[in-house]
C-alpha cells in the first residue's frame, strides 16, 4: 500500500482547496476520494468536471446507474460501489436494480438495461474493441452512436477513481458504510 494523504483544505496543495470547498459546498463534505486525489490537483479537477459531464449524458438515472456500477464491479473497486449504491439510491433508483449491479448479475430485470451492462462490460473487458454484434444489439436496443460514445467518457470518470481507489486502498466514508461492498469469488 502506498501511504497517501487524506487532504483537507488546510493541508492539500493550494490549487486543490477550491476544488475541495467545492466538494464541501456541493456534498456537504470531502469525501475521502476527493481527499485523496488533492495530491494532484489536476487529477481532481478533472475528475470532478468528468463527473459534472457523466451527469449531463442522455443516459437516464438508471441508464447511467448501470454503467457507472458496472464498471465499478468489474474493476472491483471498493470504494466507488458503496459511493455509487448511495447516489443511485439518491436518484431513486429501485433497490432491486441497485442489488442487480452490485451482485454482477446479467439480467437486470429490463432487457434495454441488460444489454448497456453487456456493452459497457465488452467496452472495458476489450479496451474499446467492441465486436460487431454486441454493437449491434446495442443499437438494436434503441441506443445509438451518442450512447456509445458517452460510455467511453463514463469509463474515463471511472478509471480515475477506480484506479486511485486501488493505490490509496481510500477508505469509505462514514455515509457510505452501509453500502460496504465486496467482488464476489
Amino acid at each position: 500500500m502506498i501511504d497517501f494523504t487524506y487532504h483537507t483544505k488546510e493541508s492539500a496543495p493550494e490549487d486543490a482547496k477550491p476544488l475541495l470547498q467545492k466538494s464541501l459546498d456541493s456534498i456537504g463534505m470531502i469525501p475521502n476520494l476527493h481527499a485523496v486525489m488533492a495530491e494532484a490537483p489536476t487529477l481532481l479537477n478533472g475528475y470532478r468536471q468528468l463527473h459534472q459531464l457523466a451527469q449531463q449524458t442522455s443516459f437516464n438515472a438508471d441508464e447511467l446507474t448501470v454503467v457507472w456500477q458496472t464498471i465499478n464491479v468489474e474493476h472491483a473497486c471498493h470504494y466507488c460501489v458503496p459511493a455509487h449504491t448511495a447516489i443511485a439510491k439518491s436518484m431513486k433508483v429501485s433497490d432491486t436494480l441497485i442489488e442487480a449491479l452490485r451482485n454482477d448479475m446479467d439480467d437486470l430485470g429490463d432487457e434495454k438495461l441488460s444489454v448497456l451492462k453487456a456493452t459497457t462490460l465488452a467496452m472495458v473487458r476489450e479496451r474499446g474493441n467492441v465486436d460487431k454484434a454486441t454493437v449491434q444489439q446495442f443499437f438494436e436496443a434503441g441506443y445509438g452512436r451518442q450512447q456509445l460514445l458517452e460510455i467511453v467518457l463514463i469509463l474515463a470518470q471511472k478509471v480515475m477513481s477506480n484506479y486511485v481507489n486501488h493505490l490509496a486502498e481510500t477508505e469509505v466514508d462514514a455515509p457510505f458504510q452501509k453500502f460496504v461492498w465486496h467482488k464476489k469469488q
